[in-house]
C-alpha cells in the first residue's frame, strides 16, 4: 500500500512455535517414571493425562508456567502416575500364536512363511504369508480392508436414513478419538474398530451419522443416534469406555 492511500498496514508477526514436546522423568518408590511435558497457549493450570496408545503420561502446562512448577505439580501425583501406568492393558503385538478379537471373535496368528498371497482367514485362524518380518505391515493392511468393508455400507445404509451425503469415509489410527463427522461431511473412524464388537461399530457409525444431522451434542442429536443404532446404545458405549484402551494395544 503506498502513503497516498493515508493508511498504514501493520503486520503482526507470526505467533510464535510452541516448545517442543519434552521427554522427562520424575522419581517414585525406587521407580522412574516417563512423562511426556507439554506447553498449551489455551491452558490455565498444569493437567495429567494418560497416552495409553503410547505408554505415557502428558504434563501440560500453560506457556508462563515455569517447567519447575509444573514439574512439581507432577511429582506430587507420582503415586496416581504409577497406579494408572500400571493399570494399562498389556501390548499385543501382532505374531506367529498371537490372538486377537476380529470384530469381537478371538482369532489366533498364524505365519505361513511357505505359503503364496498375503492374508487370509481359516475357521478361528488368521493365516499370514511371506516374510516374518512383513507380518505386521500385511496384518495391519488386511484388517484395515475388512473394517472398510464392513464400514461402507453400514455408513451408508444410516446416511440414506437420514437424506444426507457423505462426502467420503476415511480410516486412521487416531489415538483419542474413535470418530469424527467434518462440516462438508466427511466421516472419519479408528481403523483399531475392527478389534470391536459389532454392535459397537454400529454405535459409532450412528453418532457420526447423526452429527451429519445435528453437529453438536443436544437432545435432537441423542435422540437420532439412538434411533439410528440398530439395538440399545448404552451396552456399546459402555463397553468402549471400559475396553477402548485394549484396542489402542494390538500391534503395537
Amino acid at each position: 500500500m503506498s502513503l497516498s492511500d493515508g493508511l498504514f498496514r501493520l503486520r503482526r508477526p507470526p505467533p510464535k512455535a510452541l516448545p517442543e514436546p519434552e521427554q522427562l522423568t520424575i522419581a517414585h518408590a525406587g521407580d522412574t517414571l516417563p512423562v511426556t511435558f507439554l506447553r498449551n497457549a489455551r491452558a490455565r493450570r498444569a493437567s495429567l493425562r494418560v497416552d495409553p496408545a503410547r505408554r505415557r503420561i502428558v504434563l501440560t502446562a500453560p506457556l508462563r508456567m515455569s517447567r519447575t512448577l509444573a514439574m512439581d505439580f507432577a511429582q506430587q501425583q507420582a503415586g496416581w502416575i504409577a497406579a494408572r501406568l500400571k493399570r494399562l492393558p498389556e501390548r499385543q503385538p501382532f505374531a506367529d500364536g498371537a490372538e486377537l478379537p476380529l470384530f469381537g471373535i478371538p482369532r489366533r496368528i498364524r505365519h505361513r512363511p511357505e505359503a503364496r498371497g498375503t492374508v487370509w482367514c481359516e475357521g478361528t485362524e488368521i493365516h499370514v504369508a511371506g516374510r516374518p518380518e512383513h507380518l505386521p505391515r500385511r496384518l495391519r493392511t488386511w484388517l484395515m480392508a475388512e473394517m472398510s468393508r464392513r464400514l461402507a455400507p453400514l455408513v451408508e445404509a444410516k446416511a440414506a436414513r437420514v437424506e444426507r451425503p457423505v462426502k467420503r469415509i476415511t480410516l486412521r489410527d487416531n489415538r483419542s478419538r474413535w470418530g469424527s463427522c467434518a462440516p462438508d461431511g466427511s466421516l472419519a473412524f479408528s481403523w483399531r474398530l475392527v478389534f470391536a464388537p459389532p454392535e459397537v461399530l454400529d454405535y459409532l457409525v450412528a453418532h457420526e451419522v447423526a452429527h451429519l444431522v445435528h453437529p453438536n451434542h443436544g437432545p435432537r442429536f441423542w435422540g437420532l443416534a439412538r434411533a439410528l443404532c440398530d439395538g440399545p446404545m448404552d451396552p456399546p458405549h459402555d463397553w468402549l469406555r471400559r475396553n477402548g484402551e485394549t484396542l489402542l494395544q494390538y500391534g503395537a
